[in-house]
């Protein structure tokens, strides 16, 4: 490509593009001007060599580095650059591919022949086809509940889960037990979608064999073909320390099963914490509501916590009032890199009800004995 063009505007994605934006818009731009789809259209192939051209270096980080550096003043023929055909990407007329243009791919290792081969059935030169592999299965997402002990202790939790699972009687391949497994009329064994003129545009896998290529001469009677059915299925998983509201647990393999004896997906489990009767969790700390006496409250002393091992001894200072937070360092929960966070007690001070008469006159006594009253201020306005 001669300097002064711009590759952003060919492809017409923004300078700020992602990768995988870049690779959609040439895949639509290649599909629309192939050479092979407009038969004997100079603008198309010239058109065609452009966008590939463009892609060759939009594709390529440490070349998209240097054109964005330079801009448009960057030659796509200096070093580095795309040469004459973009990585070794030529074209020459009266080629065998349909008599329009003959594509070369020199050098190897450029993004050509994998990209290409995915709009047109495995074709570089010459239309070699690739074969098609088993689909890897797909991914499977559950909610699980989790109690504050789990986290706290963590530990294994089995359960049973209705998800896809491999046919037990084909065993993942779809046929009758003794069935032949035949070529797929559909694409002729290639695997592959739709196919014009040889070419399958978009490297879509055939509908009728799921991309393998084969069909069996009887579909299994159990899964009628697909090779899984839906069960119930125990699955164990690994709840690590101090696992939190929204974190997501990997079960690896527990997905749904692959095609015709791919590898199975894995099971991804959301956390949802259960509310504690008890205790309120915020992040790493732990939070509890104290109920302290009038008396402890005004004279301090010592008074037991309940924390998730069991009870501790806290010391509560005189005069502490009804909202007051203490802390105990290292009673919250499990940090996932090491260590723990702390236990909030929150301390609410109780007023006796139903007094006795002793006790009403020596709370009457120290009434009198306290005679400033806090709201004093309050009401003078300072």
């Amino acid at each position: 490509m001669a300097a002064g063009k711009d590759y952003y505007q060919l492809l017409g994605v923004e300078r700020s593009a992602t990768e995988k934006e870049i690779k959609s818009a040439y895949r639509k731009l290649a599909r629309k001007y192939h050479p092979d789809v407009n038969p004997g259209d100079k603008a198309s192939e010239e058109r065609f060599k452009d966008i590939s051209e463009a892609y060759e270096v939009l594709s390529d980080p440490d070349k998209r580095q240097k054109y964005d550096a330079f801009g448009s003043q960057w030659d796509s023929a200096g070093p580095g650059g795309a040469g004459a055909g973009a990585g070794g990407f030529t074209f020459r007329p009266g080629g065998t591919s349909g008599g329009g243009v003959q594509f070369d791919f020199e050098g190897g290792g450029a993004p050509w022949e994998d990209l290409l081969g995915g709009f047109f059935g495995g074709g570089g030169a010459g239309g070699r086809r690739q074969s098609p592999a088993a689909a890897r299965g797909g991914d499977l997402q559950y909610e699980i509940e989790v109690s504050l002990e789990e986290a706290f202790r963590g530990g294994e939790r089995r359960f049973t889960i209705t998800a896809p699972d491999t046919c037990p009687t084909c065993h993942g391949s779809g046929a009758e037990p003794g069935a032949s497994l035949e070529t797929c009329p559909q694409c002729q064994g290639s695997g592959r979608g739709v196919s014009w003129r040889g070419f399958s545009i978009g490297g879509d896998a055939c509908e009728r064999c799921s991309g393998t290529g084969r069909i069996p001469s009887q579909k299994c009677h159990t899964c009628r073909g697909v090779g899984h059915v839906e069960r119930p299925r125990a699955v164990t998983v690994s709840i690590p320390k101090g696992v939190d509201d929204g974190n997501k647990l990997r079960v690896a393999g527990q997905g749904s099963p692959g095609e015709h004896g791919a590898p199975a997906g894995d099971l991804y489990l959301t956390v949802k914490m259960r509310p504690h009767a008890l205790f309120e969790r915020k992040g790493e700390d732990l939070y509890v509501d104290l109920p302290v006496t009038f008396a402890e409250a005004a004279l301090g002393g010592d008074v037991e916590v309940p924390t998730m091992t069991g009870r501790v001894t806290m010391k509560i200072p005189p005069g502490v009032q009804s909202g007051q937070q203490l802390r105990l360092s290292g009673q919250g929960m499990p940090r996932r890199a090491g260590g723990s966070g702390n236990l909030v007690a929150r301390l609410k001070v109780t007023v006796p009800r139903n007094l006795t008469g002793e006790e009403r006159e020596l709370i009457e006594k120290l009434r009198a004995l306290r005679a400033e009253n806090p709201r004093d201020r309050i009401l003078a306005g300072r």
